[in-house]
């Protein structure tokens, strides 16, 4: 047993997934905030930096609901850690495709692999997060978690820093700088992808059904009959739409009511996410290393009340603008702002974590009470076969006693054979009985097609005697 979550760092059934994953979310946001600077570095007009900064998010977002039922599928088919290669293996494809669209400036090859970086994050989805019960303990669930949601909050706040300071550091060669980063990248996680270890398939009988309609359908029918899957899923749905909102409304807000430049919305934005690696990391400790799930409703508790005081921190427009980080710290109540921020972004890992943890512990849990009945009916299977045993040797022992049938055998009586073992079939409930000589000649059979046979399996022995 790890002694803390860290010490599964120094671990390969964690630390390669770890890194995949990071490497995964960093990448993403290189790209997305590099496809940002580009639109600057072009000098398109604010109509058309508009259309595409909202836009770019919704063709990321698209194929979570196209694809997630049958992602869902093929991560339960298919063994987890090639699952893994081949979505990473996609990221290179797609990552290559969006550095030629670099390279020419193509904003709509640029969008279209956007989407494509969508298809592969849905597909990567489940995986990530049916992996972690299939190499953690159950008491290292929490922390697992904890670090995974750590790893994805620091990758995406240095991946959009990365790929937001690709154009001011590259100058003229920023498609250039930009193309190899996200291919190196992708690369990357690829070769660190393939130490990731085994881990066996949910179902692999599984067939796949492309139809995502009805098999959404099941899931959340799935979801109803479990209370604490059902409730972690809202949990979980209902934060990534406020994370969203609050997220989409960064820039704004960093611009309209702190009076800051575009590194100052960095500096917010990274604050936040600081706060919520912090927190996804404090779960373990606040939990004991168990799956607590009253860290949820403190969790919300705590992100109300900083968003609270965060309006009330700065509720209007500011009276100064193009602010940087020194600048905007040097305010009266920044340092109220930065501490509401933080304060939202350490409970949302509160709030998140648990419910991660809570849904890797039910497919747990359902597995193991799967495997239960299946050894329990193995079980069963084993003792009725085992009585059946016992019931036909006891009947051939009391048919073998009985002086007339005896009597039978010894003359050769092959109708008062057929009758006495006739009765015998239905006294035992038997498919059919029959008789055999030393020789294994048939002297007699309730079923026509062992009757058949008569002649057949002396002949055989024979040839098998000869060779």
């Amino acid at each position: 047993m790890a002694y803390n979550q860290f010490e599964l760092l120094r671990q390969r059934r964690f630390l390669p997934f770890f890194v995949v994953q990071s490497l995964g979310a960093f990448n993403d946001n290189v790209y997305r905030q590099a496809i940002i600077g580009l639109l600057f570095w072009l000098g398109v007009d604010q109509q058309q930096k508009t259309l595409y900064t909202n836009l770019a998010p919704a063709l990321f977002i698209l194929p979570y609901f196209l694809f997630s039922a049958t992602a869902g599928q093929i991560a339960e088919k298919l063994e987890k850690s090639r699952l893994i290669r081949i979505t990473t293996t996609m990221e290179i494809a797609i990552m290559s495709t969006a550095a030629v669209g670099f390279l020419t400036q193509n904003m709509p090859l640029l969008l279209a692999a956007l989407f494509g970086t969508g298809v592969q994050s849905a597909l990567f989805g489940p995986v990530k997060y049916s992996i972690l019960p299939s190499v953690l303990k159950p008491e290292e669930l929490t922390g697992g978690n904890g670090l995974v949601e750590m790893g994805t909050s620091v990758s995406i706040l240095m991946g959009m820093i990365a790929g937001g300071m690709i154009f001011k550091l590259a100058g003229s060669h920023g498609p250039e700088t930009a193309a190899a980063a996200i291919v190196l990248l992708a690369i990357t996680g690829n070769l660190v992808s393939r130490f990731v270890p085994k881990a066996d398939a949910a179902a692999p009988e599984l067939k796949i059904h492309l139809n995502p309609i009805p098999e959404s359908w099941r899931v959340f029918a799935l979801a109803r009959r479990q209370l604490a899957v059902r409730n972690a899923m809202l949990g979980v749905s209902w934060f990534w739409f406020v994370g969203t909102a609050l997220t989409a409304q960064l820039p704004n807000y960093a611009e309209s009511h702190l009076g800051g430049d575009e590194t100052l919305y960095l500096f917010a934005l990274g604050v936040f996410l600081i706060g919520t690696g912090i927190g996804s990391l404090l779960c373990e400790k606040l939990s004991a290393r168990t799956v607590e799930i009253g860290l949820v409703p403190l969790g919300a508790f705590g992100m109300s009340f900083f968003l609270f005081d965060l309006y009330f921190a700065r509720s209007g427009v500011a009276s100064v603008a193009g602010l940087e980080i020194a600048g905007f710290l040097r305010q009266p109540g920044s340092w109220r702002v930065a501490l509401d921020l933080f304060g939202v972004g350490m409970f949302a890992g509160f709030f998140l974590v648990p419910l991660f943890a809570v849904l890797a512990r039910t497919s747990v849990a359902v597995e193991e009470r799967a495997a239960e009945r299946l050894a329990f009916g193995g079980r069963t299977v084993e003792q009725l076969i085992g009585f059946r045993n016992a019931q036909l040797a006891g009947a051939v022992t009391v048919l073998s006693a009985d002086f007339g049938f005896r009597e039978a055998i010894a003359s050769g009586d092959r109708p008062t054979i057929l009758s006495a073992i006739e009765n015998q079939q239905g006294r035992i409930d038997a498919g059919f009985v029959a008789v055999f000589d030393p020789e294994g000649r048939v002297v007699a059979s309730t079923s026509p097609q062992i009757a058949r046979l008569r002649d057949a399996l002396p002949r055989l022995r024979g040839e098998q005697d000869e060779t």
